[in-house]
């Protein structure tokens, strides 16, 4: 079912999220939710006028992934890079690598990821307690990094609170068929008068995922053929034969461990922690077999195919020590209410093998990030002020080292401020100033001083309905890459040069929100404009060799990080119904999302990789003991691909799950569950059009997940 999606199933789903409007109460339900991403002072989801999103422990369980980007694809406005089951990262609204900050207890991820989409994030979710998801830019928190949104991973080894219990534990378990993989975690805290120590282990060992036919897309071929229907016999047997790779995506296994303790101290109204995480990863990169490689083996009579092919299949092996401290407290001084501090240490490595024993290129990141922030209050006015700093080191050393080694230092100063104008209105502003400086050892130095501010606010109406609006202005420093790159990268199958000369990135934002919510139904909208001053993005182009102009450098195509003008233009619309005690005795909650951005340059060219018109719905039952769902998503067809891509058929996927709650029968806390679920029921071959590889890695098959989730 490749096809556009049907009106109909759009319409039909959100009414069914959302249909009784008509029976609205006039007591609004307040939601709970408490974002600590962000900067002043912590609000619910509902007093916030962007799109916000908190994941607990149980919803990450659920949507669990190898990687951060496919465990969030399902939220609204979310898509991945998709690189496999190995490396992924979020798209918000379009947005991703260098744009979307991925955030480990509010500091950064401090790793290599958004370089290249085959680099793995330091932090996946498996050992998370929360994920808090921002879409449109946050850049007036965390600097122009943040300038399409943040995802906050907060694993909870550092305590602000003393638990309610001196000892818990809470783990799970999972076994996959797709790729006859397990997962597992557990985390255990241990009380002691105001000392808390945390301890915490997960791992995955995943072999290769089925896939629902060809490896390669039905575009691929088709212009592989057309490209290669001049070749001599033998070569097209050739071409033909590597087109059957199918059913299994090959060098696609994943296996990964962590370890990580953390101990607090918490009086009463402070608490100081120290935590270390140490993450070990190893994982194919599928798709790509290096050219040399396989001639080796045609040369070498003697050697036998299967072990050809091991040494053809390239690989990554990570490993990330991180190290960090936070601490808060709050003030009685004047206006002066609270402090917070944090201050993160991580060394990071990765090194990426043609075969077994044949390392070559090595990636090395080495960083530390720190953020202070007061907090206070002048009559109505609440707010904070803060400073940032950044100071890393990346190098990058072998045969594929496309990135020169290149050093990194920032530090911000932020104030944020909300003015209470009574019980149903609310302003906010703020301001940030930056100052970026990158050096690279070939290129030298660049440096940018970045301004960010944003004004907004929102009212709550009569009948449950509340309306927001904000505009901010934010400006973003290159990255690396995009300043220096010059080399061969495989991975991508691309020859990338960046530019040294590159300005900065500046984006106007417009955001408008409505919402409407009683006991038993809600429904949101928030639709954005972003007109970006110089947007920064790769392209196909030409290089200079021997004074010729060429499309191709070591056997790849030439890519060129370039800039100009950009628009992007988007909504997302969510809706819930919740029936406390509804047919056949359960209590029913139905709900439906559609997103849709759309990008274009301003010579008129579609801005690559963005993802297409989507649908998420859902059907969820409980009957206390049991508890029962349904699952769907529906993606157009992305026509508008951009310059050099090839567009990407739409698709349909549909889920079940079904759960006993152990808690219920009398065994462990409230969580404690033994579930199974489908994924992708029907086999449908999903590519994400936000993937460089959608044309040559499709996503896993049909998959049946069985597990155990424990909590006391």
């Amino acid at each position: 079912m490749k096809s556009h999606i049907s009106r109909r199933v759009v319409a039909a789903s959100l009414m069914l999220g959302a249909s009784p409007l008509a029976f609205a109460q006039d007591a609004p339900e307040t939601l709970d939710t408490v974002i600590v991403t962000g900067v002043g002072p912590q609000r619910d989801t509902d007093e916030m006028v962007g799109n916000v999103t908190a994941i607990n422990r149980g919803e990450i369980i659920e949507k669990l992934s190898g990687t951060l980007g496919d465990t969030l694809a399902g939220e609204a406005g979310v898509s991945t890079t998709f690189f496999g089951q190995g490396a992924s990262r979020p798209v918000l609204r379009g947005l991703g690598a260098e744009r979307v900050l991925v955030l480990t207890n509010g500091i950064g991820a401090l790793d290599a990821s958004a370089a290249s989409p085959d680099h793995q994030v330091a932090t996946d979710g498996i050992d998370a307690e929360k994920i808090e998801i921002l879409r449109g830019p946050a850049a007036l928190a965390y600097g122009g990094q943040a300038i399409g949104g943040v995802v906050n991973v907060i694993d909870g080894l550092i305590v602000e609170s003393l638990p309610d219990e001196p000892v818990s534990f809470e783990g799970f378990a999972a076994n996959n068929s797709v790729n006859e993989g397990t997962e597992a975690g557990g985390k255990a805290r241990f009380a002691t008068g105001p000392l808390v120590l945390t301890l915490s282990a997960s791992a995955r060992d995943f072999g290769d995922y089925d896939i629902p036919g060809f490896a390669e897309s039905s575009a691929a071929r088709a212009a592989e053929e057309a490209e290669h229907e001049e070749e001599s016999e033998e070569e097209h047997e050739d071409h033909e034969e590597h087109e059957e790779v199918r059913d299994t995506m090959e060098n696609s296994f994943l296996q990964s461990e962590t370890y990580s303790a953390g101990i607090s101290w918490v009086g009463d109204d402070a608490f100081l922690g120290f935590a270390l995480r140490q993450q070990m990863s190893s994982y194919g990169i599928s798709g790509h077999e290096h050219d040399e490689h396989e001639e080796e083996e045609h040369d070498d009579e003697d050697h036998e195919e299967e072990e050809g092919h091991e040494e053809e299949s390239p690989f990554i092996d990570l490993e990330q020590t991180r190290y960090d401290i936070r601490g808060g407290a709050k003030l009685d001084a004047g206006p002066l209410t609270r402090i917070s501090g944090n201050l993160s240490y991580a060394d990071y490595e990765h090194v990426e093998f043609e075969g077994p024993g044949e390392p070559g290129t090595k990636f090395t990141t080495e960083g530390t990030e720190g953020r202070l922030e007061l907090g206070h209050q002048f009559g109505e006015i609440e707010g904070a002020a803060g400073i940032q700093f950044l100071d890393k080191d990346f190098s990058a050393d072998g045969d594929e080292a496309f990135l020169t080694p290149t050093s990194t230092k920032t530090f911000g100063a932020f104030v944020f401020e909300t003015l209470q104008l009574d019980d149903y209105s609310v302003l906010e502003g703020g301001l940030r100033f930056d100052s970026t400086e990158l050096d690279n050892d070939v290129q030298g130095e660049r440096s940018f001083d970045l301004f960010s501010a944003s004004a907004g606010g929102h009212r709550h109406v009569a009948s449950g309905w509340w309306i927001g609006g904000q505009v901010s202005y934010t400006e973003r420093a290159p990255n690396e890459s995009e300043l220096f790159a010059d080399g061969p990268h495989l991975a991508t199958s691309q020859y990338q040069i960046g530019d040294s000369s590159l300005d900065k990135e500046k984006g106007t934002n417009i955001e408008a929100s409505l919402r409407w919510e009683n006991d038993l139904f809600s429904i949101s909208g928030n639709v954005f404009h972003a007109d970006f001053d110089g947007f920064i993005y790769l392209t196909p182009g030409v290089a200079i060799e021997d004074g010729l102009e060429v499309d191709e450098l070591d056997e790849l195509p030439v890519f060129l990080f370039q800039q100009q003008g950009a628009k992007f233009t988007g909504a997302e619309i969510e809706a819930e119904a919740r029936f406390p005690e509804g047919l056949l005795g359960a209590s029913w909650v139905t709900s439906a999302s559609l997103d849709i951005v759309e990008g274009e340059l301003d010579d008129g060219n579609n801005v690559p990789y963005l993802p297409p018109l989507t649908l998420h719905a859902a059907l969820d039952a409980d009957w206390g003991l049991w508890s029962a769902g349904w699952t769907l998503t529906a993606a157009a067809d992305q026509d508008d691909p951009g310059a050099g891509i090839l567009p990407t058929d739409g698709y349909v996927t549909t889920g079940l799950r079904a759960a006993i709650d152990l808690a219920e029968a009398g065994f462990g806390k409230d969580g404690t569950q033994l579930f199974v679920e489908g994924r992708n029921l029907t086999d449908e071959e999903v590519r994400y059009s936000t993937s460089v590889l959608k044309d040559a890695v499709p996503a896993p098959g049909r998959n049946i997940r069985v597990g155990i989730r424990v909590s006391f």
